[in-house]
């Protein structure tokens, strides 16, 4: 009914990145302070919705698997961090936004960090992508590096042959070996990895490889009959952090983030110059608050007291935007309470697929269309 009224559903394209508190981004004049700008998001949130009250999960894992189902993570089953080696991850029988949307005609993609997991059951091409190239862990693997070794775990011998005989090691086999940096794969056919660990530069790379395939996926969709879905979810960062700087404050999350921010406004102008931006929603969005405790330098409570792993507002309350030009009237500050699991039932609505949620289970994504 709804494509006989108003035509082709909108196009939805969901950006979510790392640890990253309310106020980092989308207010120039915080950023002003802190010594660093995020130019093509601000631009999005001044020319959109700034959402004030988004939250989340405290945590990676948690907070993916809800904004994808729908479901908090006490449903899903997905509560615990998952870090490599995981052998878990989301089951089979949770039902996925990206599959859904399928069920209407839409195409889907995802590229960047999952970290949900590295059984089967979780990849992405296993959970409604029709095409996916994703890394199933956190970052920590940017750690299973020889540059780490000598940088940041000088405790861990990780690469025996950086060091003499140990002749108190009796058990050589617990090391990381054939750990992966991605996969790849499209909806139901075989997975293969990308990339070959334990080489530095080639993880970096990916971050890349996420953004290209992504612009890939657009282009490829732009002029089809159906709708399309992207999830691009930026893995942003190693945690050795980037050899030069792009922003004067320096920090580890700020220097990762302003790096992001111009893949955005190429993929902005992308839709325009594609002619399907006002069919075109955005929502962008962190995925938790920022890693305070113990965590790498730069890594700021900007308005609220916590972090990442808290139930306080610094851990869960996030920045977050909606754009989408013609349909989205620019300049809105909201400041209603949503919850990134609204997202779940507020794209079935848009896609016009709400007859596909499944009513076998408890969703509790609220529709925020309004």
């Amino acid at each position: 009914a709804l494509r006989e009224k108003h035509g082709k559903p909108p196009n939805i394209i969901h950006i979510l990145w790392d640890d990253t508190p309310v106020g980092e981004i989308g207010i120039p004049e915080i950023q002003k302070v802190r010594g660093w700008e995020t130019p093509a998001l601000n631009d999005i949130a001044q020319n959109g919705i700034n959402f004030m009250r988004m939250y989340t999960e405290p945590s990676c894992t948690p907070s993916r698997a809800a904004v994808i189902t729908g479901r908090h993570a006490v449903r899903n089953g997905m509560y615990n961090v998952g870090f490599p080696y995981e052998y878990g991850g989301l089951a089979a029988d949770e039902v996925t936004i990206a599959e859904v949307l399928s069920e209407e005609g839409y195409t889907t993609g995802f590229f960047g960090k999952s970290h949900l997991g590295d059984v089967e059951s979780s990849y992405m091409n296993r959970q409604g992508f029709d095409e996916a190239l994703w890394a199933p862990y956190n970052q920590v693997p940017s750690l299973y590096v020889p540059q780490a070794q000598i940088a940041a775990l000088s405790g861990a011998v990780m690469f025996p042959e950086m060091f003499p005989e140990d002749p108190y090691d009796i058990d050589k086999g617990w090391r990381p070996r054939g750990y992966i940096w991605a996969l790849e794969g499209t909806k139901g056919g075989p997975v293969r990895e990308v990339g070959e660990p334990p080489n530095h530069d080639d993880y970096m790379m990916l971050e890349q490889m996420f953004f290209d395939r992504s612009m890939a996926f657009i282009e490829a969709n732009a002029d089809g009959d159906e709708p399309f879905f992207l999830a691009y979810w930026p893995q942003v960062t190693s945690f050795l952090g980037f050899p030069d700087r792009v922003t004067s404050a320096g920090g580890f999350l700020q220097e990762a983030l302003a790096r992001m921010d111009a893949n955005i406004g190429l993929m902005v102008a992308k839709l325009e110059e594609l002619g399907i931006a006002e069919n075109t929603l955005i929502i962008a969005m962190a995925d938790n608050g920022p890693m305070v405790h113990n965590g790498p330098p730069g890594m700021v409570e900007t308005l609220y007291a916590g972090g990442k792993g808290d139930y306080t507002e610094g851990g869960v309350r996030v920045p977050a935007f909606a754009y989408w030009p013609g349909v989205i009237e620019p300049g809105q500050v909201i400041g209603d309470i949503i919850h990134e699991t609204d997202l779940f039932t507020t794209f079935a609505r848009l896609g016009g697929a709400m007859d596909e949620i499944p009513r076998d289970r408890i969703i509790d994504g609220v529709d925020q269309t309004a």
